[in-house]
């Protein structure tokens, strides 16, 4: 039997690399595996060898202790891999094909899978709609931070690269199709992002860069990225967008140096439950993005919200903070008549049209983001950078597949 080790979360700040099990298909139980999914038996899985396998920010939250994950949970959203095994229940996708996992698990059967609203599954979670390798309250599905990992329902799951050879050649930018691609994709979209639009993107992180290079594909006129990182700024700044430092203030009044009015069409929240205030001792405020958007954004327009805000937060500014209850200003969001979209992107909406923009040199996601290539035993190392705010996506590289 292979051999598996796995990046798993060990408490607050910390993360190691450790043997795991080589997966078989069936659920066993483990850290974070809900009861109910115990046993589950998996004939519609496949099993891959990792080809590339990012930390993502959802990751950090898990990591800073800002959840309810458990120790030992193994850690890995973000999944490209190669298929070794297949079920007897796979009929389409076969061994040898190079893929990418929609990081939102799907069972393809029930009412949301087949209208597109594969984030939202009934039937993969006992806990609640929605699962996720590798992540807190998810359904207890092994993350992909690992040599190896299973894939249940592939057929439906699994987007292939139809040729694997000119796959490899973009391996880094195809690595984005799992999660930060379509999720910042997601966000523009959900913001009403067109031709000649104007958008303010909060957040210069992973997500934010992605929903910034695709408000510029999306026929966007002005991308403006605000953060309080310069490093990421300036990496926003490589690829055409307009920023705005929050070290110095609001975005208000920045925006209107950029366009001449204080206000965009389109407003987009890549930041999540763990936003800061504004200024250069800016201390954590969860409700500033929001309300921020809310007051930048034009009256009629559109929010979207793909940063993450959770039901439970150990590490909340405040007892309303650490069950999710924000203090947001919604009667502003009421009266300009915004409209919101919030939760997990559908991955499954977006990734194959996102595939065929990067095959075909539309996009270079992996530029615009910093994808950085490192080994499975320097994942510590890599969460350890990304959280002091280093301007880059890492690629964990476990089976030595990227150069």
């Amino acid at each position: 039997m292979e051999g598996n080790k796995a990046v798993a979360y060990k408490g607050p700040g910390k993360v190691e690399v450790i043997d795991i099990d080589y997966p078989s298909f069936e659920l066993k139980d483990g850290p974070g595996v809900n009861p109910a999914n115990v046993g589950r038996s998996v004939p519609h899985g496949a099993i891959l060898k990792t080809v590339a396998t990012n930390i993502c920010g959802s990751d950090q939250h898990m990591v800073r202790g800002r959840t309810t994950a458990p120790s030992d949970l193994v850690l890995g959203h973000e999944i490209t891999g190669e298929v070794v095994e297949v079920g007897p229940g796979v009929e389409f996708i076969k061994v040898g094909d190079v893929c990418s996992v929609p990081f939102n698990i799907a069972c393809g059967r029930c009412r949301n899978c087949k209208e597109r609203k594969t984030g939202i599954c009934l039937n993969v979670n006992p806990d609640r709609p929605g699962s996720a390798y590798g992540y807190v309250d998810m359904g207890g599905w092994v993350g992909g931070q690992a040599n190896y990992v299973l894939v249940p329902y592939a057929d439906w799951n699994l987007l292939k690269f139809p040729d694997k050879d000119q796959a490899m050649e973009k391996i880094l930018d195809l690595a984005m199709l799992s999660d930060i691609f379509p999720t910042g994709f997601h966000g523009a979209v959900c913001a009403g992002v067109g031709v000649g639009s104007t958008v303010y993107i909060a957040g210069a992180g992973p997500v934010g860069l992605a929903a910034a290079t695709s408000a510029h594909l999306l026929g966007a006129a002005v991308v403006i990225v605000g953060d309080l990182n310069a490093d990421r700024l300036a990496k926003a700044r490589s690829f055409g967008c307009e920023t705005v430092d929050l070290t110095e203030g609001g975005p208000a009044e920045q925006i209107e140096q950029i366009l001449g009015v204080p206000e965009v069409d389109c407003g987009v929240d890549a930041v999540g439950f763990e936003a800061r205030g504004h200024g250069h001792d800016a201390k954590e405020a969860p409700a500033t993005v929001l309300n921020s958007l809310m007051d930048i954004t034009a009256a009629g327009g559109a929010l979207g919200i793909p940063g993450l805000y959770v039901t439970g937060d150990p590490g909340g500014v405040d007892e309303a903070a650490k069950k999710g209850s924000l203090s947001l200003s919604l009667g502003t969001g009421w009266a300009k008549s915004l409209s919101f979209t919030t939760g997990q992107c559908p991955v499954m909406k977006y990734n194959r049209q996102l595939m065929m923009a990067i095959l075909h040199d539309k996009v270079s996601i992996a530029k615009n983001v910093n994808a950085k290539a490192i080994t499975l035993e320097d994942a510590p190392k890599g969460y350890a950078e990304f959280d002091a705010g280093a301007a880059t996506k890492y690629v964990l590289n476990p089976n030595g597949y990227l150069s």
